[in-house]
């Protein structure tokens, strides 16, 4: 069992399994007991901590890693000295390395090719900008998380195994597939050496092979030394032409040739995503067809005499000098290497050497004479020839190179490009034009750019006024930072004073103060969403979010899974329900007690804002007094009028006025008056009057009877009443 596992260094990590040897150092994994968080341990091997001088190196280096700190860079928490151990505390990273998912892909797709480089050169933007190159760029110092996020590990720590007063050959460091030529030499190493290194594993991602490989790693340094690689869209034609320029300007021999900073690769990466036809021009005077089949020279494996192989080879394909035994990869296995035994010399090369000479000799000879049947005047031929592409040339470049043409100037504008490029012509690419023919051309005068104000030791939000006002655009990052208080600036990605682009993204790393143990919950409802991730980012808590329709503004928080005055540990997520800005749908149940001396069919209407919203069915008062209804609208706090109608006389009244929340589907009654309401409509009982009693029919007058004779009587008595009633007349 390991002597390590199970100590407790510095009394806080406490070291559980060894996860990966090295030449120089073994990575435990660990537990920080006083953080209570997983971490890796790199504990520095026996023989290297003897020695005085490499301690006094190493510590010092240390020490400067530990302050790198961006997103796309393994973090350093921790350096420990002692007489009997030194390690370097940093941080766990649970994925895999960038090696094993390019094995697994074998050739990777441009797109995930660009966001895995951008990455890393972003990372090294930030070392370089600080002093510290990494001198050991390789897939396997990469690691990789399951969403395509980059870590870079292991800056510096290649400079820590070069010792001062050595040989330039022994001074060469560095795995070979990936080393640098000035690297391979012993020469002095810088920012441009990562790079080339960088454009290597692009180079590789995009074509599925490396650039130089064979089984010797001395001959594989030798290559990148001397040879140039083969384009690599010969090898895959699918890869765009403007990346395979990145590369060639990456890899070149030369450092002052290729790229001087992760910055100028960047804004090169970012052209190309922007207008994935641009030219750069790295690769010059060369026809797109041309590009498709050429390569430089043939590869060889042959190793000078007088290239030392003893320091060199340790059979994993990698160069060290003598002490240099550095490769702190997870997962590689370190094994003796054994030289091979002198091969017998063979004709084979120096005939086909030969061979590839003659057929040099006579493909330039043929491109040269096209070459004059177009530049040059032929008699023999029409004088009209194709317009040659000027886009991304420099102007004085392009009237050099084509003597024939009549160029002219129509502008200088702000663009994408250089300097001095050409970003437009009036005469389109392949075109036919005659010798002496005028043709205008738009110069850039350079990208517009703006410096990222110094906005450190800024409250963040001043710095975000700040950089908002020269045109850029603002994220905010919240770390840990015991010597800055908390709410304030302390780093920029870009940097301070650093040009860039109207538009760009920049990184504001904000102080959250010392370490926080628990917090105290404060009330965020009817506040933004915005500030109260702000200041949920300062205290360390993770934000979730729920969206809910209210009729608040959009944005405005609602609810908050931690009520006010709650403590919390400063890790722990917080869910906060917030407002879509819509008025919420919802159902309010209400029920109408009919007086008791109601009868007749009614409806019940809802009116909000004058706006019938709705309207109920037949209600028979006489079939029953308690009338259950629902009321469906949008809304909260809703004022709505309850209005009754008769339908045998279509007379109406008001219910009542009452405030409905659609959303909770509740109600509270501002006024209400049923009695009335019935009554107002005649919709209540009534007993009927008694009728009257009947009127007797008017009697009609007796006629009069008519008048009778008397009865006669003898003579006698007739003549006596005659006489009688004569006398009286």
């Amino acid at each position: 069992m390991d002597k390590n596992i199970g100590k407790k260094l510095d009394g806080r990590y406490e070291i559980t399994e060894l996860i990966g040897e090295g030449g120089m150092a073994d990575v435990y994994k660990a537990v920080d007991v006083v953080d209570n968080k997983v971490v890796a341990v790199k504990i520095l091997k026996k023989e290297f901590a003897e020695s005085e001088e490499f301690l006094r190196r190493f510590r010092n280096e240390s020490k400067a890693i530990a302050v790198l700190s961006h997103p796309n860079i393994v973090k350093i928490y921790d350096v420990g000295f002692s007489e009997k151990i030194q390690f370097i505390v940093m941080e766990y990273i649970d994925g895999i390395t960038l090696k094993e998912y390019m094995e697994n892909e074998r050739v990777l797709s441009w797109k995930d090719s660009v966001h895995f480089v951008t990455q890393i050169l972003r990372a090294l933007q930030h070392a370089h900008e600080r002093g510290i190159v990494h001198r050991d760029i390789k897939p396997q110092n990469i690691m990789m998380f399951t969403d395509g996020t980059i870590k870079v590990m292991d800056f510096g720590i290649a400079k820590f195994a070069r010792e001062e007063g050595k040989t330039a050959t022994d001074q060469a460091i560095g795995t070979v597939h990936y080393i640098s030529p000035e690297q391979a030499r012993g020469d002095i190493t810088d920012a441009k050496s990562d790079l080339y290194s960088v454009g290597v594993m692009l180079y590789e991602m995009l074509t599925g092979q490396k650039p130089f490989d064979t089984d010797n790693p001395v001959s594989i340094a030798v290559m990148h030394m001397h040879n140039i690689a083969e384009l690599p869209r010969r090898i895959n034609p699918d890869i765009p032409l403007p990346l395979e320029e990145i590369i060639v300007h990456a890899m070149e021999k030369n450092p002052a040739d290729r790229y001087q900073t992760a910055l100028e690769m960047l804004r090169d990466i970012d052209r190309f995503k922007a207008d994935p036809d641009v030219h750069f021009g790295y690769i010059t005077n060369q026809p797109e067809q041309d590009m498709k089949t050429r390569y430089f020279s043939a590869v060889t494996e042959e190793v000078p005499d007088d290239f030392p192989e003893e320091d060199y080879t340790n059979g994993n394909d990698e160069i060290y000098s003598e002490n240099d035994v550095y490769d702190d990869t997870y997962d590689e296995d370190y094994s003796d290497f054994e030289e091979e035994p002198e091969k017998k010399k063979s004709l084979f090369v120096p005939v086909l050497s030969a061979v590839t000479v003659v057929v040099i000799m006579v493909a330039v000879f043929f491109i040269a004479t096209l070459i004059k049947n177009v530049f040059t005047e032929d008699k023999t031929t029409s004088s009209e020839f194709a317009m040659p592409n000027l886009v991304g040339m420099d102007y004085n470049q392009a009237v050099e190179a084509y003597p024939k043409l009549d160029i002219q100037v129509e502008s200088t504008e702000w663009s994408e490009l250089e300097k001095d490029k050409i970003f437009y012509q009036s005469v389109p690419e392949g075109d036919g034009v005659k010798k002496g023919e005028r043709i205008k051309v738009k110069v850039s005068l350079g990208a517009k750019t703006v410096k990222v104000p110094n906005v450190i030791n800024y409250h963040y939000k001043t710095a975000e006024e700040a950089l908002r006002a020269d045109g850029l655009e603002v994220e905010f990052k919240y770390q840990e930072n015991n010597d800055v208080e908390e709410e304030i600036v302390f780093d920029t990605e870009p940097g301070a004073l650093e040009e860039v682009t109207p538009g760009t993204t920049v990184l504001v790393y904000v102080s959250k103060g010392k370490d926080v143990e628990e917090i105290e919950m404060e009330s965020f409802i009817g506040k933004k969403i915005e500030d109260a991730k702000v200041q949920c980012g300062i205290w360390g808590l993770s934000v979730r979010t729920e969206k809910k329709d209210s009729g608040k503004p959009e944005g405005t928080i609602l609810e908050q899974s931690i009520e006010e005055g709650e403590k919390v540990p400063a890790d722990s997520t917080i869910t906060f329900v917030v407002s879509t800005g819509k008025e919420p749908e919802g159902t309010v149940d209400m029920t109408f007690y009919f007086p008791g001396e109601s009868t007749g069919r009614f409806t019940i209407s809802g009116y909000q804002n004058n706006v019938k919203i709705f309207e109920s069915f037949t209600l028979s008062a006489d079939y029953s007094k308690e009338n259950p209804i629902s009321v469906t609208g949008k809304g909260n706090d809703v004022e709505v009028t309850m209005v009754l109608t008769n339908l045998s006389n279509n007379m109406t009244a008001v219910l009542g006025k009452y405030t409905m929340d659609f959303e909770e589907g509740t109600f509270s009654t501002i006024s209400e008056d049923i009695d009335l309401a019935f009554i107002t409509v005649d919709g209540m009982y009534k007993e009927p009057e008694p009728e009257p009693a009947p009127t007797p029919a008017p009697q009609p007058e007796p006629e009069p009877e008519p008048e009778t004779e008397a009865p006669q009587a003898d003579d006698e008595n007739s003549d006596d009443s005659a006489s009688e009633d004569g006398e009286e007349e």
